[in-house]
């Protein structure tokens, strides 16, 4: 599926999202797609998919949302309420950068469960520098992930960090080659699709929810959703098959 911004395409259990406005440096506009949501829509219902990879090719991730419309996604939250889309699917999603990952473009990457980036990637919120605010959750994903004092320091200069900083800090996962980003995201999603979807399902789960609970709350959510899990699936949980096999 492809239209003026993005291009979808599934290859066996790993589908692949791929900004693709070209007028602009993968600009994010208030479209994004066409029909932005049929996209994520389709992920949700395609049981062969385990996988989701976003991806703004080897030049460019995306210089952020277009800034003749900035005073629009601020007020509808569109934009926003996609990569919350994206953020809740079930299966792992991996953000492919290399070059600039600017504003709108860097807090997609944060929406994503696992980020790979290129020798070349740059991450940055830039938005005070015109007097802008980050929208669309940047200011609660950043601090969770790299800590409150470095994110508030990204939030506060609008300076970006390079590919090293950002491994430093566990932003990203691996940095590769450019040339190599595509196939090691494949790699990354192929070996991640080779396990069964109702754990991934549950591993993802578990860590999002319990990242907002106290332990003995996320201890007793993970029973809970593990069972739940298992039982739709018509199967004993682990705890229940231990005490099936003693």
């Amino acid at each position: 599926m492809a239209c003026e911004t993005m291009i979808y395409e599934v290859e066996g259990k790993v589908g692949t999202i791929t900004l693709n406005r070209l007028k602009l440096p993968k600009a994010i506009n208030i479209r994004l797609c066409d029909k932005p949501e049929t996209v994520i829509s389709e992920i949700e219902v395609n049981p062969e998919l385990l996988v989701v990879i976003i991806t703004g090719g080897e030049k460019c991730f995306s210089s952020g949302v277009d800034i003749k419309e900035t005073p629009s996604v601020g007020t509808t939250g569109k934009l926003g309420k996609l990569w919350r889309r994206i953020e809740l699917l079930e299966e792992p999603v991996i953000a492919a950068v290399s070059g600039f990952a600017l504003g709108g473009g860097f807090q997609l990457a944060l929406a994503c469960d696992l980020r790979i980036a290129s020798e070349t990637a740059q991450f940055g919120l830039p938005e005070i520098k015109l007097g802008l605010a980050p929208f669309s959750g940047a200011m609660f994903r950043l601090p969770r992930i790299i800590g409150v004092t470095k994110a508030k320091e990204m939030l506060f200069s609008g300076d970006s960090i390079d590919a090293q900083e950002a491994y430093r800090l566990g932003l990203v996962n691996k940095i590769v080659p450019v040339a190599a980003l595509k196939d090691e995201a494949m790699r990354m999603a192929s070996a991640i699709s080779a396990y069964p979807a109702h754990v991934l399902k549950i591993a993802k789960k578990c860590v999002d929810v319990g990242m907002n609970m106290n332990l003995e709350s996320a201890l007793a959510f993970e029973t809970a959703y593990i069972r739940s899990e298992f039982s739709m699936l018509g199967q004993p949980a682990v705890d229940e098959r231990k005490k099936q096999a003693s």
